[in-house]
């Protein structure tokens, strides 16, 4: 569903990313590691086409994104680390007004479904997103997810700040998503959800992918240590 190929980019001739090839199946769970200016978060941004790419090629489902944006975006969800809804709106109407943006226009009943699956509490649904805490934002994110039945998720430290429980809530979503044949790749700085979620890990180091491995390949200890084998 993802894949990059020998995906480049460089700002005003600094490389920020450099020849970065991988895949990202259905159902897999990609996790980029990295200290921060690794690459993480321009190569996401690659396949959100927020940025042309100085070298190489991002698909989507054998798509270029550079050349088919709007297919592409059809085929996505994206979580940034700070999800950015209108805190006026409840988290249901956040989700029918950014579904019906998407081109998923559903009816209530589908959305509140929607928001249930993702793990938000019924009477929670009709309060404002002012009201939310970080880990109820990212679950309307979620919801938006299922709501455009999205085949890829795209994700940006979605559990940078959250507390334990938040973060194992969020692990949980991700895993029911998996389940579902979502491909999903994820920029993280959480060696341990990275273990527990993904299903395949890739280590960045000044843009440049240093590792790549799958997670029934090493325990939680060994990653660590290499990890910060490449961080040296």
């Amino acid at each position: 569903m993802l894949e990059a190929k020998n995906l480049s980019k460089s700002y005003n001739g600094q490389v920020a990313l450099n020849a970065v090839s991988f895949t990202v199946n259905k159902g897999d769970v990609f996790c980029l590691l990295g200290a921060n200016g690794a690459g993480k978060t321009t190569t996401i941004n690659l396949f959100l086409n927020f940025v042309e790419p100085s070298g190489g090629e991002a698909l989507i489902n054998g798509l270029s994104v550079s050349k088919h944006s709007l297919a592409t975006k059809k085929l996505l969800s994206y979580i940034p680390e700070s999800l950015m809804l209108y805190p006026n709106l409840t988290g249901l109407e956040n989700l029918a007004y950014f579904a019906g943006l998407s081109g998923s226009k559903q009816n209530k009943e589908v959305l509140q479904s929607a928001l249930s699956d993702a793990g938000l509490q019924v009477d929670a649904h009709a309060k404002r997103v002012s009201t939310y805490s970080k880990g109820m934002r990212q679950k309307v994110g979620v919801a938006l997810a299922l709501a455009k039945n999205a085949e890829v998720l795209l994700l940006d430290e979605p559990t940078s700040g959250l507390d334990p429980k938040a973060s194992n809530e969020f692990s949980e979503l991700l895993n029911k998503l998996k389940s579902r044949g979502v491909a999903t790749l994820m920029a993280t700085h959480d060696l341990f959800r990275a273990k527990e979620t993904g299903t395949h890990i890739g280590i960045m180091k000044q843009g440049t992918l240093v590792e790549q491995l799958t997670t029934d390949q090493i325990n939680h200890t060994d990653l660590e240590k290499l990890y910060l084998q490449h961080m040296n």
